[in-house]
């Protein structure tokens, strides 16, 4: 699994081991929630601040609020057999803002680093086809992300 980590905000300082800690998180939101798409693929995660959240989530989504985690996905309508022979299959894009990430692990009384690997899972299992349009899939998604976190020993 190829994984590029993009730090472009400056808010907070970040270290080798959040680095770490999102590519475990991904790596085993692949293996418990997209098995069937093998290893060979690649994701990419942007670290934000909340202004520049703020414009992709109104780009993208019609909200100028800030938002803790958007996906895009690069696999809605496309033909996965139009890859070259050994290119790994692009699943998206994730962006994180910081500063949220911040904020609601405040909130929820827990650390940053269970924090930033919620959202990196919550983001991953979008992805891979997840949703929380209903109750249902909200529990769903709940339940798989706590999975992913707990082999991990970030359980709350």
């Amino acid at each position: 699994m190829e994984i590029w980590v993009n730090n472009e905000q400056e808010t907070v300082e970040l270290t080798a081991e959040h680095e770490e800690l999102i590519r475990r998180v991904a790596e085993r939101a692949l293996q418990l929630a997209g098995a069937r798409l093998g290893t060979n693929v690649s994701v990419s995660i942007t670290l934000v601040d909340d202004e520049t959240i703020t414009d992709l989530n109104r780009d993208h989504r019609g909200l100028a609020s800030p938002t803790d985690v958007l996906s895009f996905s690069q696999l809605e309508g496309e033909e996965m057999g139009d890859l070259p022979e050994g290119e790994p299959l692009p699943l998206g894009d994730i962006v994180i803002s910081v500063e949220r990430c911040v904020s609601q692990a405040a909130e929820y009384g827990h650390s940053f680093e269970r924090e930033l690997g919620f959202l990196t899972a919550h983001g991953m299992l979008h992805l891979l086809g997840w949703d929380h349009q209903t109750p249902e899939d909200e529990a769903a998604m709940m339940a798989k992300t706590e999975e992913i976190l707990a082999g991990l020993g970030l359980s709350r």
